[in-house]
């Protein structure tokens, strides 16, 4: 997700990440920030996909009403 730079701020990011780990959890990593400079990263535990994902959207509908705007899912067709 991104917003779009406003006169002399620089754009933002904030990217959400699904990975399965090697004991049968799952891990919603977070990473936000200004582009062109280091982010921050939290990285969540959960015991199965469906909490997972669960709260992968309520970040993502959070970030939404931010003002945030989807660039790119993964299976997904890229924007035009």
């Amino acid at each position: 997700m991104q917003i779009p730079a406003l006169d002399d701020k620089p754009s933002r990011y904030y990217q959400l990440l699904l990975l399965e780990d090697l004991l049968d959890g799952w891990t919603l990593v977070r990473e936000w920030g200004q582009q062109g400079r280091s982010g921050r990263v939290k990285r969540d535990h959960f015991e199965d996909r469906e909490s997972a994902e669960s709260a992968l959207l309520r970040v993502r509908d959070s970030q939404l009403k931010r003002g945030f705007k989807v660039v790119f899912m993964q299976g997904q067709d890229k924007p035009v």
